[in-house]
């Protein structure tokens, strides 16, 4: 069990739409530095930023051209030490977003390669071939062939992701070395963790062959030897100590069990997305259905209990900067906006794990609610808008399916006050203020005792106080009804029931007699007792309810 990161709590920004400190319409690492205080006084231990190295921002950072240099976009190297100096004397530590698997076609070691250095072709995967005959028939994440050709090389490459992100070759020790050098830098500047992207899938296969079966991802998700690999990069750079996340995709338990398990010296935890699509009609993003609460609950069972049994160790989020805005994804933004935030960061903060806030999360943001394909800046969404209407779909059926899947919804302005761009910038900000910033903003909730702001610090402070949900082991209660999601969590002598209605309706529930003797720990409901009718409870819509012994 990872006691070290028990009871801490992660908080995750998006630079470009956290703060704007020079007016330029962009959130920047000064704006970073001028919210520490805020960001200390919720009571969190780690600040997450999103990249913010050289990059032609493709895929908004996450495409690096060098991993020593800041994209003046967001400011100088200065002011990344000003960041950490500042953090380390909130005690809040810096957990750095690490890009491992690719670098931007704009990095020296790729444009060493297209000049025709063999050293560095074989930093990538370069393959010999036609115009017309392609390595392989693999898909790309974003769409389209994973291997583009290079006419004056005569050879294709590797990219998983977006043509402008090639990916690396860690098979050559070559590699591994300069990415463990780019760790030691930033440790020995005084960064606290490292969260790595989408790093489950940068172990590829010795020989390339078509996949028949699907896209080309049992070849490279959870590779050949990617624990080996992350070993080998943890001892060598000495962080074995620090918080280390890794972003898993399409990934499995077991795998995840082995990256956070402590014996084996890999990470501390993970990320896995499989309850964030729960609301995707045989798996397609692109399509409208209600979330499948039944599945969310095997899910969460799943993954709690089995990285319980075997020593596993899971990050616990519901948003980042991918995913639309859960309160208006699986709660009820309008009749119910308070107390449904409110559940859903109930159900999984006093969970087994290390909890995660997006930013704005904490505060109740909604989803965007744009009306028009020019207020979207996502590539994804612009590319999907006209694939969907290509599909036969209208204009107002694509633009309603974007207002609910769109990565913009997460990427909105923070809201900071009720003043002009929700206190973000004094200039037009890079992408559209949701039009209730004036009624849902930090001022504003944290000055209310009643507020989701106050609700989450309240959680944060619960988590310090007992070792029942820091360190407690997990039981799953209700488990064959859909609508409650509901669990034990126990430490020595010490028990907690947590009750979350996932529904705007009351449901009820069955009471154990020994419950009734347990005192209200937490609700989102001003009253101090729990709804209890004989031998049932009743939870009202979207309650979420903690009992404890």
């Amino acid at each position: 069990m990872r006691a070290d990161f028990a009871d801490k709590v992660v908080y995750q920004v998006y630079p470009k739409s956290f703060k704007d400190s020079n007016g330029d319409g962009e959130g920047d690492i000064q704006g970073m530095i001028q919210k520490l205080d805020y960001l200390k006084g919720m009571g969190i231990d780690y600040l997450w930023t999103t990249p913010v190295f050289l990059s032609p921002m493709n895929d908004n950072g996450y495409d690096v051209a060098d991993y020593y240099k800041i994209n003046p976009q967001f400011g100088t190297m200065a002011d990344m030490d000003m960041l950490i100096r500042e953090c380390n004397k909130r005690e809040i530590g810096l957990i750095l977003d690490m890009v491992f698997n690719h670098t931007s076609t704009d990095h020296e070691w790729f444009q060493r390669a297209l000049a025709g250095e063999k050293e560095y072709q074989d930093y990538y995967f370069f393959k010999d071939g036609k115009p017309d005959e392609v390595p392989t028939n693999w898909q790309s994440k974003f769409g389209g062939s994973a291997w583009e050709y290079v006419p004056s090389l005569e050879k294709w490459y590797l990219h998983l992701y977006d043509v402008s992100q090639t990916d690396l070759n860690w098979e050559n020790p070559k590699v591994r070395e300069e990415l463990k050098k780019v760790i030691r830098f930033w440790k020995e500047k005084g960064v606290k963790g490292f969260r790595f992207d989408v790093i489950n899938v940068i172990s590829k296969p010795e020989i390339f062959e078509n996949d028949l079966e699907g896209d080309g991802r049992r070849f490279y998700t959870d590779g050949p030897h990617v624990h080996e690999h992350l070993k080998e990069l943890v001892a060598d750079t000495g962080i074995e100590d620090m918080i280390t996340v890794g972003e898993m995709s399409s990934t499995s338990l077991e795998n995840c069990i082995r990256y956070s398990n402590p014996e084996e010296k890999e990470l501390s935890m993970c990320f896995s997305f499989h309850h964030l699509k729960v609301d995707y009609k045989d798996g397609d993003k692109w399509s409208l259905i209600e979330p499948d609460r039944m599945a969310l609950k095997k899910l969460f069972e799943k993954w709690q209990e089995g990285m319980q049994q075997n020593n596993g160790w899971n990050a616990l989020f519901w948003c980042n900067h991918d995913q639309p805005r859960i309160v208006s994804r699986m709660g009820d933004e309008n009749r119910c906006w308070k107390e449904s935030a409110k559940m859903l960061a109930a159900a999984v903060h006093m969970m087994r794990g290390t909890p995660y806030i997006y930013q704005g999360e904490e505060l109740g943001m909604t989803n965007a609610h744009y009306t028009d394909i020019s207020q979207y800046r996502d590539v994804e969404s612009l590319n999907y808008y006209e694939i969907l209407l290509s599909q036969g779909k209208t204009k107002e059926e694509a633009l309603k399916i974007l207002a609910s899947k769109s990565r913009d919804n997460s990427r909105t302005p923070m809201q900071w006050s009720a003043e002009k761009n929700a206190g973000f910038s004094d200039a037009d900000p890079w992408l559209g203020v949701p039009e209730n910033y004036k009624e849902i903003n930090a001022e504003k909730e944290t000055k209310e005792t009643d507020s989701i702001y106050s609700f989450y610090r309240r959680l944060i402070e619960l988590r310090k106080e007992k070792k029942v949900i820091s360190e407690g082991s997990i039981e799953f209660l209700e488990r064959e009804n859909a609508d409650v999601l509901a669990y034990k969590r126990a430490y020595e002598k010490e028990e907690i029931i947590v009750f979350n209605n996932l529904t705007g309706k009351e449901i009820t529930v069955q009471m154990q007699p020994e419950w009734k003797e347990y005192h209200k720990l937490l609700g989102n409901y001003p009253d101090d007792s729990a709804n209890i009718d004989g031998e049932k409870l009743v939870l009202r819509p979207y309650e979420t309810l903690s009992l404890e012994a």
